[in-house]
């Protein structure tokens, strides 16, 4: 019996290795190790009566219906051509600068995050509209290639991120606070991009050198007004959806409501919107949800099983003998995270992961919006990775042949370790994502827990 819980987990390694689709692979592992442990009589067939219910809350969730609003109102953005008019726009604003065009494509990867949350999409359009022009202006390969991508992946942890949706629905967490937390973290990725990029002026200018002035079209005035029509109205945007979640006016599925909307008559308003693009819109849109659904749904017939099973019980036992207790967990998590997000998706690491690390990290008091702020950024890490970082895989896609694979690769290294340095802040300093905590809230290791003092999971040094 106690071999059965690390079977079924190696059962769904070997179908996710053969191929199998991921919702598919949990869904048909938890059914076929339920009839194991109910043939061995090792598994109570009463809990299996509680699936059609707990399918029905999937699909009746309200809070899930925020993701396909953000991922329509994102890709009407992206088709309205928003990308290609802020690239222009900011990059002649800071074109006279050393650094200025990667610059513009941090703070337009930022302001699409915010809209949009849709990494291909940006990492592509970015990778089309700037990479040619930061290539003809002298840029270096390998740093245009990391700026873009690394850009691109802040749709995963700036909100609206759908991200942050599907942690907060795993941990049974607020999506308002979790984007409350993950805002400081995000513009402190931007932040540390724009920093890196200001060392190398100082050190490597040759490598971000300022745009010629035939370049600059647009000067005084028309610079003015250009910037005005084309920042102000996803700035309202942004304001609309999430300042209405943050100030509790809105609920976050309808911030996305209001935003899907907005972004259609953003589009409608510079007539760009077209049968077409709103036909495309829907069908990735639906495609994007029946994904997700599908794979929530597998992964709650896996996780009931694995729990009826007591896998749950199998896996506090493997966090049990780590040494250094609560900080020795969530060191372990994040290199665990960090490993598998090699070869998984973020939603594959959200719907299996995360649901086995939760009931741990909740008997250990570990506030849910910390730890999942903490994941959101760690799992932003598998667009970076090379050789399988999925937004290397978009950027390479629409690169010109000047720019081989191994320059993206080694391109991406350097924002790679920033995200890995903002990883580790949030852990060292809970208080960027719990703001609200008191200054003697927190234990000598600055983590913030509440731990139960006669709980047997805990090591005896927090016991």
């Amino acid at each position: 019996m106690e071999n059965i819980a690390p079977l079924m987990f190696l059962g769904l390694v070997v179908f996710l290795l053969l191929g199998y689709p991921v919702a598919f692979a949990l869904a048909a592992n938890g059914l076929l190790f339920a009839a194991i442990g109910l043939s061995a009589g090792w598994f109570d067939p009463a809990l299996l009566q509680a699936l059609p219910e707990r399918i029905y809350g999937i699909v009746a969730n309200p809070t899930l219906l925020a993701i396909p609003f953000f991922a329509f109102m994102g890709l009407i953005l992206e088709r309205s051509g928003m990308a290609e008019d802020l690239l222009d726009t900011i990059g002649q604003l800071f074109g006279s600068m050393r650094g200025g065009l990667a610059y513009a494509v941090i703070l337009v990867g930022g302001l699409l995050a915010a809209t949009t949350g849709v990494v291909a999409a940006t990492v592509i359009a970015m990778g089309l509209i700037s990479l040619p022009v930061m290539l003809r202006y002298g840029y270096d390969k390998r740093l245009a290639s990391g700026v873009i991508a690394a850009s691109g992946t802040l749709a995963q942890i700036v909100p609206p991120s759908l991200v942050l949706i599907v942690l907060a629905d795993q941990l049974g967490a607020s999506v308002g606070d979790m984007y409350k937390g993950a805002l400081l973290p995000g513009l402190g990725l931007i932040g540390l991009y724009l920093g890196f990029v200001f060392l190398l002026t100082l050190f490597r200018p040759h490598l971000v050198p300022a745009m010629p002035a035939s370049a600059r079209t647009l000067h005084g005035l028309a610079l003015g007004l250009r910037v005005l029509t084309t920042l102000v109205p996803p700035l309202v945007l942004i304001f609309l959806v999430l300042g209405t979640i943050f100030l509790g006016i809105a609920t976050p599925t309808e911030g996305g409501a209001m935003g899907a909307a907005g972004a259609l008559l953003l589009a409608w308003t510079r007539k760009r919107l077209s049968r077409l693009q709103l036909t495309q819109a829907m069908d990735s849109t639906t495609r994007l949800t029946t994904f997700v659904i599908f794979i929530l749904i597998g992964s709650t017939i896996f996780t009931l099983v694995f729990r009826g099973l007591d896998g749950d019980i199998w896996v506090e036992h493997l966090f049990n003998h780590l040494p250094g207790g609560v900080l020795g967990f969530l060191i372990a998590v994040n290199l665990l995270v960090f490993v598998l997000a090699f070869f998984l998706d973020f939603f594959e690491i959200a719907f299996i992961v995360v649901p086995l690390l939760a009931p741990v990290a909740h008997k250990l008091g570990i506030d849910p919006i910390w730890f999942g702020v903490m994941l959101a950024v760690n799992i932003q890490t598998a667009f970076m990775h090379p050789p399988f970082g999925f937004a290397l895989f978009y950027l390479k896609s629409v690169a010109p042949k000047s720019i081989r694979t191994a320059d993206i690769y080694w391109g991406a290294l350097p924002f790679l370790a920033i995200q890995l340095l903002m990883v580790a802040l949030v852990l060292a300093f809970p208080h960027i994502v719990l703001r609200d905590i008191p200054a003697d809230a927190s234990s000598v290791t600055e983590i913030p827990i509440a731990v139960d003092p006669d709980a047997n999971f805990l090591p005896p040094e927090w016991r």
